[in-house]
């Protein structure tokens, strides 16, 4: 049997369709003036940033229909047009398009990709 441990407990979670499960960035607790900011404000924020940690498969593709070929098997292979985000990204999303969920006492955000509006990559993509 497999222990769910910190480092393996997200390979669990199933990410379905178009959609991205994005771990908050801490927001800022004060304002440029030094007043500090309750938790309600800072939720309410419509544009907020967060790490990407799993992303979907992507948007399905409808397969071709070939009837060419009767004595050949029909394969149900499902193929997906992959998405933008990968893991790791540093994402601006829109707050109105997530659903907020807990999974092993930590705070994620399930987006569809419509929603992300920014991405930031770690990597040089010129190279």
């Amino acid at each position: 049997m497999i222990e769910v441990t910190a480092d393996n407990q997200l390979k669990k979670l199933i990410i379905i369709g178009d959609r991205v499960l994005i771990k908050p960035k801490n927001a800022m607790d004060r304002t440029s003036g030094g007043l500090y900011l309750p938790p309600g404000v800072q939720e309410r924020e419509q544009v907020q940033a967060g790490y990407v940690m799993k992303v979907g498969p992507g948007y399905p593709i409808p397969m071709p229909v070939e009837n060419d070929e009767p004595w050949r098997e029909t394969e149900e292979k499902v193929k997906y047009l992959p998405l933008q985000a990968r893991e790791g990204d540093l994402a601006m999303f829109l707050h109105k398009g997530a659903i907020e969920i807990e999974y092993s006492g930590q705070k994620y955000v399930i987006v569809p990709q419509s929603s992300i509006l920014m991405l930031e990559r770690a990597e040089d993509l010129f190279d």
